[in-house]
């Protein structure tokens, strides 16, 4: 058993299953995910990602559909399913496991405008959005991360949006810099306890 294989962004980790089932409150929805071994913080909402799913709600976008990249077990995109119940949400994940969950959680949640598919990032999306939500793999590398924040330029509409929570400390300079690059301007949305969410605007 490698640990290679354990970690978030395998495809198939081969962790002992072990799940647990986690509530979280926003506002006046109360969502329920069940987690397991192999994914992406198993025991809680990742505090990055709450962050993220907070400010979004005031996120101007053209609605345009909404994509979730690196979705795990789908705590960002459900909520914005929840957030625009007019706007379809398509959540992929390259772990199989936690797509599985991703689905289970929508099901059980009663979110039915998501569509949830395996992707290696945007390899298998072939539309445009107006506006693509991530909390990158940090831990699959810098390549991955950089891969993520500029390869969304393909995948949004014309004044489409781009949300990204990263840390301080995990790569929020560089990839302010990054983005900045790429789309021309960036602004910090929000900034709690270390995580910022970073947006840019493709013009």
């Amino acid at each position: 058993m490698t640990k290679k294989n354990q970690m978030y962004f395998a495809v198939n980790p081969d962790a002992k299953h072990d799940e647990h089932l986690v509530d979280y409150h926003i506002d006046d929805i109360d969502l329920k995910f069940t987690t397991d071994a192999g994914v992406f913080s198993k025991l809680r909402v990742d505090y990055g990602s709450g962050v993220l799913i907070k400010a979004m709600k005031n996120v101007d976008f053209p609605k345009d559909g909404i994509l979730d990249v690196g979705t795990g077990y789908g705590p960002m995109g459900l909520f914005a399913a929840k957030f625009w119940p007019d706007q379809e949400v398509d959540m992929v994940d390259v772990n199989e496991r936690a797509l599985d969950l991703a689905k289970r959680n929508a099901q059980f949640n009663r979110i039915d405008n998501v569509n949830i598919y395996q992707s290696d990032i945007y390899e298998k999306v072939d539309k445009k959005y107006g506006l693509i939500i991530t909390n990158p793999p940090i831990r699959a590398g810098k390549k991955v991360v950089d891969q993520i924040l500029t390869e969304a330029k393909d995948h949004l509409v014309k004044n489409g949006v781009l949300l990204v929570v990263i840390q301080k400390k995990q790569g929020a300079p560089s990839a302010k810099k990054l983005m900045t690059k790429i789309y021309g301007n960036y602004e910090i949305l929000a900034r709690d306890k270390g995580y910022y969410i970073l947006m840019s605007t493709n013009n």
